[in-house]
């Protein structure tokens, strides 16, 4: 089987995994928006979850996995087994250790976290924040475990398991809603408990499995394992760089908490829509498409590593592009079958689609750079994804204090899209010159390709709303059965045209849905 075979299958995989999450996470936020709609309590809580989750984007998946799978593989393919085990140990132990001591500090500086955070919070809302927040640290401590876990079971081609871990979280956060809060006080720190619950649960799912690969954590091993200076170099500069579009959404939140209320929430109702094509399939690409970099990049067979740079990437743009389509066409439809019961009134739903449109314009910019900045990684450079971040979170800044005047929140969403295509330009400028080209007549052809065929679905999409509007704001039974019927119908015209137009790219895609 050839790195293409191997990233398409483990993609696969990973995608199916991740649809039942994303389909569970739906199902969550649904339940949220039902119970608690876009207020107070809401923004409290979606701030105070952003906390420990950014920190798991920092430190965990944005930068740990990448960091170490490359180390990791190396060890493999030159010492073996049994020393790349033992350097698995000791990260375990010492990424442990250096958890408890981030989630008591986290605890103990909670208010101040908060105030940065969120500086148009005051008051009762604030407090809650605090607490929230307080609650919810500790998840780090699993979660970032779960994500080291990840990297060492995707270095060994298992790809299941991890995938599957935040349907555990998903499962924890619709039971909380529904059999803890009720019986709390302040009903929404049933939820935060729900967290807890659900980060334990992840970090249970991966140890069967690590036993099965012949990892036995018990074992000894050295708390500081030569590799870790290697993985340490290259995680130290890369905190912001791997994790840019999640520092961007939280330049967003603070901004947001000056705005009205209900501003974070349809932000937050808005990115988790994004999420879903974005999660299916750009990031689980770039899961399993990091240790085939790594082992080409071992063997410093780079021309192979362009292609499959380059096959990646067509594949990114054939699924997000369209996705992006539909979501601009379809986002209010969409954001009312989700959310649009309870408590999430009309003006919620309004408010969300144009969070969602300004966001959707950078799918495929969030989409590819997640593929950049894995071949950066493969290659054990992390200094140049950090420093085109740094300049891409600045631009951020920028662009959303200028755009949140006008465009209120959208102004926001907007910002983090464009400076999310910044990032991407200044990467794949650089990534062009460290390897001397990357095969940018097929990418552009084949993205050529998939523009024309997404555009004329598009076009399809907006002739099917003319004839047969569909009411945002109706009855669930039937706005399911109606946006079912276009997304189908979007779906047949792109899949026509692509085997008109793009047959290598559909029958790719047909593969990988085989192969899951």
């Amino acid at each position: 089987m050839d790195e293409k075979q191997k990233v398409t299958r483990a993609a696969g995989v990973i995608g199916l995994a991740t649809l039942l999450s994303r389909i569970l996470g739906f199902i969550r936020d649904m339940i949220i928006a039902w119970f608690f709609g876009a207020g107070r309590l809401s923004d409290a809580f979606f701030v105070a979850f952003r906390i420990p989750n950014l920190l798991r984007r920092l430190f965990a998946e944005g930068t740990l996995s990448m960091a170490f799978v490359p180390v990791f593989t190396r060890y493999l393919t030159g010492s073996g087994r049994a020393e790349a085990f033992a350097l698995a140990r000791s990260a375990m132990r010492l990424l442990a250790a250096i958890l408890v001591v981030v989630t008591i500090a986290g605890i103990l500086a909670a208010p101040w976290i908060v105030k940065g955070v969120a500086p148009g919070f005051s008051g009762d809302k604030f407090e809650l924040t605090v607490t929230l927040t307080r609650i919810m640290f500790p998840y780090i401590v699993c979660i970032c475990l779960v994500a080291l876990c990840m990297g060492i079971l995707n270095a060994l081609g298992h790809f299941a398991a991890p995938a599957l871990a935040p349907v555990f979280l998903n499962l924890s956060m619709i039971g909380a809603v529904l059999f803890i809060a009720p019986l709390m006080q302040e009903p929404v720190m049933g939820l935060a408990i729900g967290v807890l619950i659900g980060g334990g649960l992840q970090l249970a799912l991966q140890l069967p499995f690590l036993l099965q690969k012949g990892i036995r954590v018990w074992q000894k091993a050295p708390l500081l394992h030569p590799g870790l200076a290697q993985v340490a170099r290259l995680m130290g500069p890369a905190v912001f760089g791997a994790a840019v579009y999640q520092v961007n959404i939280l330049v967003g939140t603070l901004l947001a908490s000056l705005l009205a209320e209900g501003s974070v929430s349809y932000l937050y109702y808005a990115d988790r829509v994004v999420q879903f094509p974005l999660g299916i399939f750009a990031i689980s690409m770039s899961v399993a498409l990091l240790p085939s970099l790594s082992r080409q990049a071992a063997a410093e067979d780079f021309t192979a590593l362009a292609d499959t740079f380059a096959y990646a990437m067509n594949m990114v743009f054939f699924i997000t592009i369209p996705a992006m389509v539909g979501l601009i066409v379809l986002r209010e439809p969409i954001v009312g079958l989700l959310f649009h019961r309870g408590a999430f009134e009309i003006e919620s739903l309004q408010a969300t689609g144009f969070a969602l449109f300004h966001y959707s314009v950078g799918l495929w910019a969030f989409s590819a750079v997640r593929i950049v900045v894995s071949t950066f990684y493969a290659l054990q450079d992390t200094k140049t994804p950090v420093k085109m971040a740094t300049y891409s979170i600045i631009a951020n800044i920028g662009l959303g204090v200028i755009l949140m005047g006008p465009l209120s929140h959208g102004g926001l969403a907007l910002a983090t899209s464009l400076a999310s295509m910044i990032n991407f330009i200044l990467l794949t400028g650089v990534l062009h010159c460290r390897l001397g080209g990357l095969h940018w007549k097929k990418i552009i052809v084949s993205t050529g390709k998939t523009v024309i065929i997404a555009s004329v679905m598009g076009v399809g999409l907006l002739g099917w709303m003319a004839f047969l509007p569909l009411d945002a704001a109706g009855p669930a039974r039937v706005l399911i059965v109606e946006l079912a019927a276009a997304i189908f119908a979007g779906i047949l015209v792109y899949g026509a045209c692509a085997w008109l137009l793009h047959r290598s790219a559909l029958y790719a895609l047909i593969s990988m849905v085989k192969r899951s």
